[in-house]
């Protein structure tokens, strides 16, 4: 039997777990579970997920180990767990910017880490998370973290070196789409269009479009063409986010994510 603690039992935390139990090896799983407010939690219970009492117990009693605690918080949990810890831990961190470096010199030297981007998409089961492990954690190991990852949608593996740019890309992206979708909602609602209406034809296009995108077979480049009849409606669209430079704008937003990341584990 396979040991699973998930030490945070926020959002993302309780969409992992419910992924996991949705899966076809949930039954060779044991799943542990801690957070401060684990009285909020019946629901899981139910399911029949073990909570402990304290974060050190869930590192002594499972050999996989999900951190899914805010980064802020990461320091004094691994301070408080440190002594538990044991070559045969294997550590699988969702911490935005906290690196398998910054895991290693808070508990054990040499312990095996697996990163992980996720995004809140997974709440629905259609997630889509970047994963890499350092060179502790064996071919085995890292097939069952992107096994618990692909159960709650899509994982993808990614250099480790690469896990703090990658955020802006899946992790913090539908924060950016969905803001996205707001002026076009916005516009909608400004032009006497019902708000609902244009929420769920826009949702649409959002969901027809990346279709589009992963199979098709057209490139990005290929697919705006595809759309923009020259003289039409959309080139008058696309100029305005031309000349406002739109693209230049994402790739500030994605460095300032980036940026961010770093000065997290600081």
């Amino acid at each position: 039997m396979i040991t699973l603690g998930v030490i945070g039992i926020g959002n993302m935390g309780k969409a992992i777990i419910n992924g996991v139990l949705n899966s076809n090896f949930s039954k060779e799983i044991k799943i542990f579970a801690y957070d401060k407010n684990s009285s909020s939690h019946a629901e899981l219970k139910q399911k029949g997920i073990k909570f402990t009492d304290t974060a050190i117990d869930i590192v002594k009693s499972c050999t996989y180990v999900l951190l899914a605690v805010k980064p802020q918080n990461i320091e004094d949990l691994l301070s408080e767990i440190k002594n538990a810890v044991t070559e045969k831990t294997v550590f699988i961190s969702i911490c935005a910017g906290i690196s398998a470096e910054y895991i290693e010199q808070r508990t054990l030297k040499d312990v095996k880490v697996i990163l992980v981007m996720p995004n809140t998409p997974m709440m629905l089961g259609v997630g889509a998370s970047a994963v890499s492990k350092n060179n502790k954690v064996s071919e085995s190991e890292f097939k069952f973290a992107m096994s618990i990852f692909e159960s709650c949608g899509l994982a993808v593996e990614i250099p480790i070196d690469k896990m703090k740019e990658i955020i802006a890309i899946n992790g913090s992206s539908p924060a950016f789409i969905y803001l996205f979708a707001k002026g076009f909602i916005d516009y909608a609602k400004s032009v006497d269009i019902d708000e609902n209406s244009a929420l769920k034809l826009f949702a649409k296009s959002l969901e027809g479009s990346a279709k589009m995108i992963t199979s098709s077979g057209m490139s990005i480049d290929e697919l705006i063409q595809q759309v923009s009849s020259p003289g039409g409606t959309t080139i008058a669209g696309l100029e305005e986010f031309l000349s406002n430079d739109l693209t230049g704008i994402v790739k500030k937003a994605a460095s300032s994510c980036t940026k961010r990341a770093y000065e997290l584990q600081k």
